[in-house]
């Protein structure tokens, strides 16, 4: 999955895990991490603090572990 591709994904979904992401795209979550990284500087997405949930109504993710990005729109 390339650079618009992460973007295209957070803006369909609102916020993914990095797990999420590394998955959909089948890539390494470093590969995908090093990706967003540019994204954020971008002003295009936010990592979120440490403990937010991902706003599924399941409650299966550990909100320790769980490292979550946000789309906040072109900048």
């Amino acid at each position: 999955m390339i650079l618009t591709e992460i973007g295209q994904y957070l803006r369909l979904h609102g916020r993914a895990s990095l797990r999420d992401l590394a998955t959909a795209s089948g890539s390494t979550p470093e590969a995908v991490e090093a990706m967003l990284a540019t994204l954020e500087r971008k002003g295009r997405v936010r990592r979120l603090p440490a403990g937010s949930t991902c706003g599924s109504p399941c409650c299966q993710c550990d909100p320790g572990t769980l490292v979550l990005y946000e789309w906040t729109g072109d900048s």
